[in-house]
């Protein structure tokens, strides 16, 4: 078992307290959902990073910055629909 000691500014930190995320289990709880994140973010650069050759070998015009911002967008409102319970 390991130990953390943080400092935190005393607003925060009552803030915090109250919304009851001080505790072991909460802090366990949100570090090992941003690992979860962390881990899908990487694990989706890899997959791009596999296809780029094919799509590249394809003749696929680039996209601009527009076009992603766009895509990345739709996606996530996407998936705010589906987890939300909207979509």
């Amino acid at each position: 078992m390991t130990r953390i000691e943080i400092d935190l500014p005393d607003a925060v930190a009552q803030a915090a307290r109250e919304a009851g995320l001080l505790s072991s289990e909460a802090i366990r709880k949100l570090l090992e959902d941003a690992l979860r994140r962390e881990s899908g973010r990487r694990a989706a650069f890899a997959r791009l990073l596999a296809v780029a050759p094919a799509i590249e070998a394809a003749g696929a015009p680039p996209i601009t910055d527009e076009e992603i911002v766009a895509e990345v967008e739709a996606a996530r409102a996407e998936g705010c629909a589906a987890s939300c319970g909207t979509g």
